[in-house]
């Protein structure tokens, strides 16, 4: 009887092919960490619904979801139709655009801390973004986030505490760089209050629902505390939604708990299945985006500057807001956590 790596060998031939050719491409064979598989990852040729067919004409059942991306499943019919009445317009004006003032109004009348919105490429920009927006808004450094919990690849989010390691780490980021980071145990009242009874911390960021997808739950009573806390101390409440938004509740975690923040990252689900991203919140904290006419010293010394290529562009856009419009409703939630119960 084969044994279970020679079935997956006999099953894929056309992915073992695909993945010596990209072996010699990319590191690791692969273009995102998670796509790392042993002996090879399997090579998708298409997708429908709940379900994808690789190259080698094998059907799949589809858990990843496009990485928690599609809430609707692959190809939803109406989110199709708006990508492709966008892409018949343009694929990138380099310029404004409707669509993107339709999808900013759509994020703000879902999300209960969304007085005003800048879109990014992804979920990584925005908590960047969120970070540097908060730090010059309240004029202070230090940042607080907690253990595992996941905010992108960027510098300052992107070490992690090992079981030895004393402080952050992460090969390719400058010795110093985490001496503004404070990582904390998730879920502990007294340790927060703590670390922020200074008041020198800019902002704490987490995940509403907790380190990996929510299987290292913190409380909705953990949420109420750490609001009191960072309202009494000045500092800057973010949840990272990455994730949660759009799928806990039509209006994210924020809305299921009751709990609002200063900022909220959102990406994933925001842009229909493409690329997308924003941050959204208080209007005077994203308000350090603006550019002030007559005003050269907060435009060239004061102001948070942003710029991105892909930012809201039309097809996102289209996709994000056919989506958005379908989940208002909460009926795709209800259907996702029936299965999920189920």
């Amino acid at each position: 009887m084969a044994n279970i790596l020679e079935t997956f060998e006999a099953l894929h031939p056309t992915s073992k092919q695909m993945a010596a050719r990209a072996a010699v491409v990319f590191p690791s064979g692969v273009t995102h960490d998670a796509r790392a598989f042993e002996p090879f990852p399997i090579y998708v040729d298409h997708a429908q619904g709940a379900r994808k067919w690789d190259v080698d004409g094998n059907e799949i059942v589809d858990y990843i979801g496009g990485h928690g991306a599609l809430l609707l499943g692959h190809n939803r019919p109406e989110v199709v139709e708006a990508v492709h009445g966008a892409l018949a317009r343009g694929t990138h004006f380099g310029s404004s655009h409707d669509l993107e003032i339709e999808w900013g109004e759509q994020v703000l009348k879902m999300v209960p801390s969304g007085e005003r919105v800048r879109f990014t490429s992804s979920g990584t920009e925005a908590t960047m973004m969120a970070l540097r927006l908060a730090r010059a808004y309240t004029g202070r450094d230090r940042v607080v986030t907690f253990e595992d919990h996941f905010h992108g690849w960027h510098d300052l989010v992107v070490g992690r505490l090992g079981p030895d390691e004393a402080h952050p780490h992460s090969i390719g980021v400058p010795d110093g760089f985490y001496d503004g980071l404070t990582i904390l145990p998730a879920g502990d009242v007294g340790a927060l209050a703590e670390a922020l009874k200074g008041r020198d911390v800019a902002a704490v960021i987490l995940e509403p629902t907790g380190a990996h997808w929510g299987s290292h739950p913190l409380s909705p009573e953990y949420l109420c505390e750490m609001r009191r806390i960072t309202t009494e101390t000045g500092t800057l409440m973010v949840m990272d939604e990455v994730i949660t938004g759009f799928r806990m509740a039509p209006g994210g975690a924020q809305e299921r708990y009751g709990v609002t923040p200063d900022l909220s990252t959102l990406a994933k689900i925001l842009a229909g299945g493409l690329p997308g991203g924003c941050v959204t919140g208080r209007a005077d904290v994203v308000s350090m985006l603006e550019m002030r006419e007559g005003d050269p010293d907060w435009n060239s010394k004061r102001r948070v500057s942003h710029q991105g290529t892909f930012n809201a562009n039309p097809a996102s856009a289209a996709a994000g807001i056919t989506a958005l419009k379908i989940i208002e409703d909460g009926s795709p939630l209800r259907q996702a956590d029936a299965a999920a119960a189920a």
